[in-house]
């Protein structure tokens, strides 16, 4: 329907004049249009600045404005609401009270702005008492966010009768929209942000300004996850990494719970954010008595104001596990669904957690800036007026004098600037330049000011002010001066209000995953060049004497040649280190089992590699959050660095960076140690260095290191092993020829890092160059890997015990043309007490066994 009728009506015809005929959809749309930027802007999504809605925003600047700060006394709410109402918020008063009222619950807020006192509601869904017969006050971290407000740090506009002015964001001093997280319905849009840990997002931040350049993974090794004000649990961590990177996601929150199978009962701590306690036990209740629960007699509501405990008595005989899966599947476990978004220069955006930090940085350098300039002004102004006091004081028999003998204050002050000069008994008397502010500063003195004391507390003001201006004038001139003002600042909030986490993570246990489908079992990881890789259990490779040949370890495709061995177990965690000084991180069951004579899969469908990047060391652990202690790395160049297994707990299916490399140098070895292991560096020409891991100080994943070795002329490092005095008796060194030998730990004297070492083993013609070092001990075995895929597995108590600086024994007979390319040592645990050694005769004919049987399999 449309508005097309022609006008009837005179062009002067008065208030008819004004009229205008326009199409109703049109006309519909526009003011729908209107209105819902009204609501988006104007009420339900908050600033990505300050984190607040205008709701919020004016509750607290009008606190503040009345004086309701944290070291006042506590207010009557419905004192805060009518002034809010009436000089801010032109809506109505319950709107007011319920934002009052949830920055007053501390199961709301993960840092509540409002210091409470009265009901302000419960967990349990109570609504909060009137306003009437609450009070409250702000809390302290809420005047932070108004810190320095009245030193044009923001910009004002007029309240809704332009009587007044308010802010159009808070200052803020720390990143308050991830701290306490925000949510809202806006017309067409939502908003649902969860609350932090205030220490992480704060040293998410100060990493974000001194690496700009920083990823949503590099900020997410201090972000770890949401840190809901009730506690609870994250089921797993992928959900996080999405939201994180692309502002959405769905995050599993679960109960945290305790199973007591002797007691018979299951008690609740803590809830998932947002869930009403009373309610979820009504459910259950409910559940129980429909049948659709079984195993439960009894739900108690223990909870007091210490905390929440709700107990779940079971019958007898009931098993706990189903009635624990039961409840998870139904109620102790919530979806928090994430949507980041916010106010943008007045537009909704939805935003990573990179940009969200970036946004409050560009915010808060311009804050820091404004107050800087106004800082910088008020000081100039006093270094002026302080100027003209010493001015005055150096020329005060003068300046008195002039004064004494004007006609009044005006005169005494234009003398004093030079306008009209003063005379005594006909004589002029000298005349001065000072400036207004001076001269009315000067004729306002008090004669006590013209002590010698006085005077000495003006030059010692007027140097802290120059001093003052100096340090303002280069935090204005210098982005770095600036930054480190925002770190500062960041870092006393961090100080004063961070705690611990609430929130912790947990395996996704309720589901079968194809972990729980895979066997515990030793395996032989195998690794090519062309980086073709492949496991195969370590009972196919039965020991054989020092000096064999081997089997065959791998059909290798033309031209390609293996790269590296290892031993791990099928449950463990890789970490997969690069040349070029990544790490990707793989699960042993995640590598495809092959025979002996297949080729393997190629790694690219696992690991994201860059082209040239090879595995160069594999570092296989139980479960990688649980280790505790350090990654050591070297270089060939003969750099080395530790740094610490928290920095790799987050790793990418595309890696991340374990190391910084010079140009042509690369990651050649990994080993893990815990604080007071020794290091045994080995070079290819044969010469080692032993020296304490202490000396060398831990580092971040992107620093290069430090020297660890002198290399001469064009020697390289080919490995490093780390001595654990329990366990370990010998240093194996192994050539590439074939060649090796086992020296007493004692013959290797510790020095200090970056010397020229002592000879390991010769490394001449006959030998070859070092392709590998390990530290050994009583039942290891040995697994040694040729070019070319032979392999062969020897207990290295077959190997020779000699001293430093000798020429080794065959460890694995070569054919021609082909050498060593990888070792790796199988521990006790993975070997056979009672398996008798093999000669070359019976390896052979199993593996001709072997392969024929798998040739038939692979008919079928």
């Amino acid at each position: 329907m449309s508005s097309d009728a022609p006008d009837s009506f005179e062009p002067d015809a008065g208030i008819a004049a004004e009229v205008k005929n326009a199409r109703i959809e049109d006309e519909m749309e526009q003011s729908y249009i209107d209105y819902a930027m009204s609501v988006i802007a104007g009420r339900a999504l908050p600033d990505v600045r300050d984190g607040l809605k205008p709701v919020h925003r004016r509750i607290l600047y009008a606190m503040n404005e009345a004086g309701v700060t944290a070291h006042s006394s506590h207010r009557k709410s419905s004192s805060i609401v009518g002034e809010t109402m009436g000089d801010y918020h032109p809506h109505g008063d319950s709107a007011i009270y319920d934002a009052l009222a949830r920055m007053a619950q501390d199961f709301s807020m993960r840092y509540p702005l409002v210091d409470g006192q009265g009901n302000f509601g419960s967990v349990d869904g109570d609504p909060p008492a009137a306003m009437r017969y609450t009070e409250a006050r702000m809390a302290p971290i809420a005047e932070e966010l108004l810190a320095d407000i009245d030193k044009d740090t923001v910009d004002f506009q007029s309240n809704y009768d332009d009587r007044k002015q308010e802010p159009t964001v808070l200052p803020s001093s720390f990143p308050n929209l991830l701290v306490n997280g925000s949510s809202g319905i806006a017309v067409g849009m939502s908003t649902n942000i969860p609350p932090h840990n205030l220490g992480e997002v704060i040293d998410a931040t100060v990493e974000l300004i001194e690496n700009p350049d920083a990823t949503v993974s590099d900020l997410m090794e201090h972000v770890k996850g949401p840190d809901f004000p009730t506690g609870a649990n994250i089921v797993g961590r992928n959900a996080v990494h999405k939201a994180y990177k692309t502002g959405r996601g769905r995050i599993r929150v679960r109960a945290d719970y305790e199973v007591n199978e002797e007691e018979g009962r299951i008690v609740v701590n803590e809830l998932p954010y947002q869930e009403n306690k009373a309610r979820l036990i009504e459910r259950i209740a409910d559940d129980v008595n429909a049948g659709k629960i079984e195993g439960i007699r009894d739900i108690r509501d223990e909870s007091d104001r210490d905390g929440i405990r709700v107990v779940i008595e079971l019958k007898r005989g009931a098993m706990a596990e189903v009635v624990k899966n039961q409840l998870l599947d139904n109620h102790l476990e919530s979806t928090f669904g994430v949507i980041n978004l916010a106010l943008v220069d007045g537009q909704p955006q939805v935003l990573t957690l990179k940009e969200t930090l970036e946004h409050y940085l560009d915010h808060r350098r311009e804050v820091v800036r404004r107050r800087s300039e106004y800082e910088l002004a008020e000081a100039e102004d006093r270094a002026h007026i302080l100027e003209g006091r010493l001015k005055a004081l150096e020329n005060i028999d003068a300046v008195v004098e002039t004064i004494r003998n004007s006609e009044s204050r005006d005169d005494a002050k234009a003398a004093l600037r030079g306008d009209v000069v003063v005379e005594v008994d006909g004589e002029p008397l000298p005349s001065f330049d000072f400036s207004e502010d001076q001269a009315n500063h000067i004729v306002a003195m008090q004669l006590g000011s013209l002590t010698s004391m006085e005077a000495a507390e003006i030059e010692d003001e007027y140097e802290e002010v120059q001093a003052t201006i100096e340090r303002l004038e280069t935090i204005l001139a210098d982005q770095d001066e600036l930054d480190a003002v925002i770190e500062d600042e960041l870092l006393d909030i961090k100080d004063e209000y961070a705690d611990d986490r609430r929130t912790s993570f947990v395996a996704n246990t309720g589901e079968v995953t194809r972990a729980d489908l895979i066997a515990e079992e030793d395996v032989v990881v195998v690794v090519s060049e062309d980086d073709y890789i492949k496991r195969m259990p370590v009972s196919r490779f039965r020991a054989q004497r020092r000096g064999g040949k081997g089997i065959i370890g791998t059909d290798l495709k033309e031209g390609d040649s293996v790269s590296s061995v290892f031993v791990a177990n099928t449950h463990d965690d890789l970490l997969c280190f690069t040349n070029h000084g990544q790490v990707y991180q793989l699960k042993t069951y995640q590598v495809p089992e092959m025979s002996r004579t297949a080729r393997g899969k190629s790694a690219v469908n696992l690991l994201d590699f860059d082209d040239g990047e090879e595995i160069t060391a594999v570092v296989n652990c139980d479960d990688l959050e649980e280790i505790e202690g350090y990654l050591t790395m070297v270089t060939r160049n003969g750099y080395i660095k530790r740094t610490h297994v928290d920095k790799f707990q987050n790793i990418l299916s595309t890696g991340i960076i374990a190391t910084k490399l010079d140009e042509n140098d690369e990651l050649v070895d990994v080993e893990v140690t815990d604080g007071t292991r020794d290091l045994v560096i080995g070079s290819e020409q044969g010469m080692s260095i032993r020296f304490h891991e202490d000396e060398v100080r831990a580092m971040g994943r992107s620093a290069r290191g430090v020297r660890g070795i002198k290399l001469e002329g064009d020697d390289k490092v080919a490995g490093v092993a780390a001595i654990d005095q329990d366990h370990h008796s010998w240093i194996l060194t192994v050539t590439e020829n074939g060649y090796g030998k086992r020296t007493d730990l004692d013959a290797y004297r510790a020095q200090s890092r970056n010397g020229k070492g002592l000879i390991d083993i010769k490394a001449n013609e006959r030998n070859g160059p070092v392709c590998a070092i390990n530290t050994v001990g009583e039942g290891d075995h040995l697994v040694v890997m040729s070019d070319e895929g032979q392999i062969v597995r020897t207990p290295v108590e077959d190997i020779s015990t000699v001293g430093r600086n000798t020429m080794g024994v065959i460890v694995m007979d070569l054919d021609a043309g082909d050498f060593v390319s990888s070792v790796d040592v199988i521990p006790p645990k993975m070997t056979t007490e009672d398996e008798e050694l093999e000669d070359d005769a019976d390896a052979e004919a199993e593996a001709d066994a072997d392969a024929e049987a798998e040739a038939v399999a692979d008919e079928e």
